[in-house]
């Protein structure tokens, strides 16, 4: 249990950092922007709207967002540069980097522990379990670069 505690700890901490740095840089983005050249089109009314709601019910989708991957720095970054107060953020802040270190702490630990295990027990079923889970790894890599729908990049036909 003292494993499980110590990790949660440090991961409540790298988390609180990296999370809280991401919404630090939003803000300072949104700040230039709103001193640039883009200020015209981030005062109109439509973008307005959306950012009082951001400020104002904004929290709860920061807080989901650390049970998900890959959506959590993109909602923190969103809720800086949309000017969400802190007294709205940093409880979000502290209860999903709380939820999400304990779910890494826990799995992770549990992952780790069985490979270590499964290494010491049986090496040769340690190698083939973390060789399956990089083919997986790779697998799952090449079908999302393969997947059809998305623009290849390739030449542009030109109507006549």
């Amino acid at each position: 249990m003292d494993k499980i505690a110590l990790t949660a700890g440090a991961l409540y901490v790298i988390v609180l950092l990296r999370a809280g740095g991401t919404f630090a840089v939003g803000w300072l983005a949104g700040a230039g922007a709103r001193r640039s050249r883009f200020s015209e089109r981030i005062s109109s009314p439509k973008f307005r709207r959306a950012e009082r709601a951001i400020q104002r019910w904004g929290a709860p989708v920061v807080a989901v967002s650390f049970l998900t991957v890959g959506f959590q720095t993109a909602a923190n970054f969103l809720a800086g540069s949309m000017r969400m107060p802190l007294p709205r953020y940093l409880p979000a802040l502290f209860l999903g980097g709380a939820a999400w270190s304990l779910i890494y702490a826990t799995a992770g630990l549990g992952v780790l522990e069985v490979l270590g295990r499964l290494f010491a027990g049986r090496t040769a079923f340690g190698v083939a379990a973390v060789a399956v889970l990089v083919l997986a790894v790779c697998a799952m890599v090449v079908y999302r670069r393969r997947r059809p729908g998305r623009p290849s990049g390739g030449p542009v036909a030109e109507e006549s």
